[in-house]
């Protein structure tokens, strides 16, 4: 993997325009991994592909977080400030591409959950539907004593017993933030998406670019792609002669 320069990202964030997080998660990295397919990054595990999110996160805007949350209680907005390594998790021996677990009188062989069921589960409005349709799709073979069963006939605790797994062998699917309310003290954890949080970023920082070609494209005539092939601190500084 590789950072991206300024008129990649440019490219990428242009392309994503009106997507779904999957679509923009795979964009992201296929210009960041060019020795991979598309089709190659979307069958590796969510928790794999977020730590590359991380990764490329870090080399595009720096090792610092910083957002707004909103206390569910009492509503107070709260500063957050986090370093990316805050959210990084262990990464666990890497498991098999198929896996299994037993339980009582069962056998489930099952994988980790990818790009590829986000994106077929992506029409789905309700997210315990989709998320319960992640998992049938990655239980591969339900065994009871011995014979093997629909998936639909696995019981409640045995399909909890797999998520359960599967969160330990790729904790970066599931990263989640503890929040204390300075008001209230209510305290509270939230899912951490680092493609939502990262393409948040982007956006913000696209249409600062944009307007950055813009002024100095007025001023001095010059292409775009002379204009985002320069550092960005001589960006600023030919900006701050126009006075801006």
């Amino acid at each position: 993997m590789r950072a991206l320069s300024t008129a990649e990202l440019l490219s990428v964030w242009e392309r994503g325009q009106g997507e779904p997080p999957y679509f923009r998660a795979l964009l992201l990295l296929s210009a960041a991994c060019p020795d991979q397919s598309p089709d190659e990054l979307a069958e590796i595990s969510i928790g794999r592909r977020d730590r590359l999110l991380l990764t490329l996160r870090e080399w595009t805007f720096g090792p610092g977080l910083s957002g707004i949350t909103e206390c569910p209680a009492c509503g107070e907005r709260l500063e957050v400030r986090l370093n990316l390594d805050d959210v990084r998790t262990m990464v666990p021996e890497s498991p098999r591409d198929e896996l299994n677990l037993e339980l009582g009188e069962y056998r489930v062989e099952y994988r980790l959950p990818s790009t590829i069921d986000l994106r077929e589960v992506n029409s789905i409005s309700n997210l315990e539907d989709m998320r319960m349709k992640v998992i049938r799709r990655c239980i591969l073979k339900v065994r009871r004593n011995g014979e093997e069963v629909a998936t639909d006939e696995l019981p409640a605790p045995v399909m909890e017993a797999v998520v359960a797994r599967m969160a330990e062998q790729d904790p970066q699917a599931d990263t989640r933030l503890a929040f204390n309310c300075p008001g209230c003290s209510h305290r509270w954890d939230a899912l951490f998406d680092i493609v939502s949080f990262f393409w948040s970023e982007i956006q913000a920082w696209a249409l600062r670019i944009l307007r950055e070609v813009h002024v100095l494209a007025s001023a001095y005539g010059w292409r775009e792609a002379d204009v985002l092939a320069m550092s960005p601190l001589r960006r600023r500084s030919y900006l701050s002669m126009v006075g801006v």
